[in-house]
């Protein structure tokens, strides 16, 4: 096997991170929380964001093969694991994709007719439209290449981001109404009331992707010294993009009126206008859904071939690994295409589309934790039981370390696991009886099938 050529420096991999996980899907939520935000985004830098970096790393350049993190728990655990975990990952994007489709529908609502936001109907219509869309594009295997998709990343992501934070900053140097309580009291959490934490789930959400650009860590030139500074550089940027922009929303739109699915928009709204420049709402949402789009495209297809790779290695059912004269797996498209439309039924059902938005992004969120756990669990399993496998990064500190950090990033998401299936205090989501039926079953019927189906162990 080729040795990976040593090419990337301290700033490539900062690039990396930054485009890997920075996105604008959780800000409205983030803004729910107002000022106690930069509380909850320090906390998940420490014991989540950091932690998977550094032992997604560990395990990516010990096992480079295709598969990530399903060969990680193959190795640690066997088969019947790596399904399972290759499964939730599969099945909280398809979660994902009903949130961020609605986030785009919304942004598109911007251009022509803002009050299209809030009606049901045409959010349902433009979610099962993008979706079927971007299903049936990858069908021919058509993808965006690697740069085209980071180049999207930078202009439907980066630049709104650094531009509502821009307009923030300006915003209050000229001492306008500021919706945000920026005092101790508004920055730290109120025990008191514990539904106000069920947010957590999706701010950690927020957070993930760190994994993705752990890959290229063996491709580093000195992994061992550039990797751990390249980490705390770019988790610092990400977390601090990430509290300001969502900051900059609370600043100007008072914490009940916040839409999970259209306060970006709104924000960038109420800003434009303020300051005498409307023209710029038509170009700022055109950036946002092209990028977004980008973003879709992408990961329509990526999830699924993880599924496909089970199933050739025989950890899951042959069903899903067939494919067609593109070498892309079309019956896991067409399930997955299937389950996201059910899913984004919910937009109707539900009593508000901030409730369908809040409901989907937790129960994205409580399936997404549990993957993390499994990549955690793994990275203690092999460091004790594949110790003589070469890894071209190591987390410092040695087995006593490793286990510190993957121990305290397994309880961050235990507890945050638990908060997550309390109904928020800061969402009005109709009847809660309804809100936990629909969330606990529907994490539990994502979790039953690996462990019903046939695995060669």
């Amino acid at each position: 096997m080729p040795k990976s050529r040593k090419v990337l420096n301290v700033f490539s991999l900062i690039m990396i991170n930054i485009v890997a996980v920075d996105s604008l899907r959780s800000l409205p939520i983030s803004a729910e929380y107002g000022f106690q935000l930069i509380f909850f985004y320090i906390l998940g830098g420490l014991f989540f964001l950091i932690p998977t970096a550094l032992v997604a790393a560990e395990l990516a350049t010990g096992w480079p093969q295709t598969g990530g993190i399903y060969v990680w728990l193959r190795e640690a655990f066997g088969k019947k694991w790596g399904f399972l975990i290759i499964w939730l990952q599969w099945l909280y994007n398809i979660v994902w994709y009903p949130t961020i489709m609605s986030l785009l529908a919304a942004t598109l609502a911007y251009i022509f007719a803002p009050q299209l936001a809030n009606n049901k109907a045409y959010m349902l219509t433009m979610i099962l439209m993008m979706f079927w869309g971007a299903t049936f594009a990858n069908w021919f295997g058509m993808k965006l290449s690697s740069w085209v998709s980071t180049i999207a990343t930078i202009i439907g992501t980066l630049v709104p981001m650094a531009f509502i934070i821009i307009l923030a900053i300006i915003w209050l140097s000229s001492g306008r109404t500021v919706n945000v309580d920026f005092s101790l009291q508004g920055f730290l959490p109120k025990f008191n009331n514990l539904n106000s934490f069920a947010l957590l789930t999706v701010v950690l959400f927020g957070l993930i992707g760190m994994e993705m650009s752990a890959v290229h860590a063996g491709e580093v030139k000195n992994p061992q010294r550039d990797y751990p500074r390249a980490l705390f550089i770019s988790a610092i940027l990400i977390l601090t993009s990430l509290m300001l922009a969502s900051l900059a929303i609370a600043i100007v739109i008072p914490q009940n009126k916040i839409q999970l699915s259209s306060g970006l928009m709104e924000g960038f709204s109420i800003f434009f206008n303020s300051f005498h420049i409307p023209w710029m709402i038509p170009v700022i949402a055109v950036l946002i859904i092209l990028g977004g789009l980008g973003t879709v495209s992408a990961w329509v297809i990526g999830p699924t071939k993880g599924i496909m790779v089970a199933a050739e290695d025989g950890a899951a059912p042959p069903f899903f690994k067939t494919r067609n004269k593109y070498a892309v797996p079309t019956r896991i498209l067409i399930l997955q295409g299937i389950i996201t439309s059910i899913l984004s039924c919910l937009f109707i059902y539900m009593p508000s589309i901030n409730s369908a938005f809040s409901l989907l992004s937790a129960m994205t969120g409580q399936v997404a934790l549990l993957v993390y756990i499994g990549m955690f669990a793994a990275a203690i399993k092999l460091r004790f039981s594949r110790p003589e496998v070469t890894r071209a990064y190591r987390v410092p500190g040695g087995n006593i370390a490793l286990c510190l950090i993957a121990g305290i990033a397994i309880l961050t998401c235990l507890i945050v696991f638990g908060f997550g299936f309390l109904p928020p205090s800061q969402i009005n989501i109709g009847n809660v009886s309804f809100y936990e039926s629909i969330l606990i079953g529907g994490v539990i019927l994502i979790c039953i099938p690996p462990f019903l189906m046939k695995v060669k162990n």
